[in-house]
């Protein structure tokens, strides 16, 4: 028997409403340096990309559509541009089967997309399967996040963080000395955008809020309607961002026809401003700490005989 803790009844709910439900064949499994790659598709054409065997989907995509959006987390993401509403630079951080990076390319066509994921495994399936597509605008990167981050490079106007699994945390991706170091590649008005899972499933939602609140000027989140997932938006500016001037911007994205989805509703419902770090549950995430060299044992003279 399956016992249907709240967590993964999200996880159920999730796979149903994006027609999980219905039968679906594999078209690739491959277990590569980092994780279970496992691609399949549903009756309707479209293909779900996963990771491991925790259930959680990684993507849901309709190849050739950019601007479907399947995913409610990806959706509200797109938050984002309601912070800067006109970005010129943009990273993501986490590939997965391309689907953010792909509409992003769409709805902002002069902009120049960085997209970064360590796994090359990655990169060839979102290409082969998904329909992702380099071009002058679009450009992958095989490399891990934080080195990438660190990198001599012109700053974003918005980074998307999207490299953190259900229960699995990359410990570099996410501490307080990582989140300084993109807060520096931002722009002066840029923002951060994190999809963070709650808890249960991931046990270190509490700490990562306070390590968020701790790493940015101002902090938002959004929650995902139906969904296990929080939306983080740090911004490295002390201008408060009200929800009302956030839905103002929604609705201009709106009303010129530029998303298929209501932002602006998902902006109101959703919002909440997270108050001073002190005062929240929690730990402060670090990069732990090298450990001082040992002094070496004094050397013996011996005497000659």
């Amino acid at each position: 028997m399956v016992r249907f803790t709240p967590w993964l009844a999200l996880l159920v709910s999730a796979f149903l409403s994006c027609g999980a439900s219905s039968p679906r064949k594999s078209l690739y499994e491959k277990q590569s340096t980092y994780t279970l790659i496992a691609v399949t598709e549903d009756t309707r054409g479209r293909r779900y990309l996963q990771f491991d065997t925790s259930g959680a989907l990684q993507s849901v995509v309709w190849p050739g559509q950019p601007l479907n959006l399947e995913l409610p987390y990806t959706r509200m993401s797109m938050v984002g541009l309601a912070f800067v509403p006109k970005p010129q630079r943009i990273l993501v951080v986490g590939l997965g089967g391309g689907a953010m990076p792909m509409f992003l390319r769409a709805v902002l066509p002069r902009a120049h997309i960085d997209v970064v994921d360590i796994d090359p495994d990655v990169v060839s399936v979102a290409g082969r399967y998904f329909g992702f597509r380099e071009d002058a605008r679009l450009k992958a990167h095989v490399a891990d996040g934080r080195a990438f981050i660190e990198a001599s490079r012109p700053a974003y106007d918005l980074i998307f963080l999207d490299a953190y699994g259900p229960d699995s945390i990359p410990e570099h991706l996410g501490t307080v000395e990582f989140l300084a170091r993109v807060r520096a590649r931002l722009t002066a008005r840029g923002a951060v955008v994190g999809n963070v899972w709650e808890d249960p499933p991931n046990p270190l939602f509490a700490s990562m809020l306070r390590t968020w609140r701790e790493g940015f000027l101002q902090l938002y989140t959004f929650a995902v309607p139906g969904s296990g997932n929080r939306i983080f938006v740090g911004v490295a500016h002390p201008e408060l961002q009200t929800r009302e001037a956030l839905e103002a911007r929604a609705q201009a994205w709106e009303t010129r026809g530029a998303l298929p989805f209501d932002l602006s509703k998902m902006v109101v419902e959703g919002y909440a401003r997270v108050p001073a770090s002190d005062v929240l549950t929690g730990t402060v995430l670090k990069d732990p700490r090298a450990e001082p060299p040992r002094p070496s044992a004094p050397r013996l003279e011996v005497p000659a005989p």
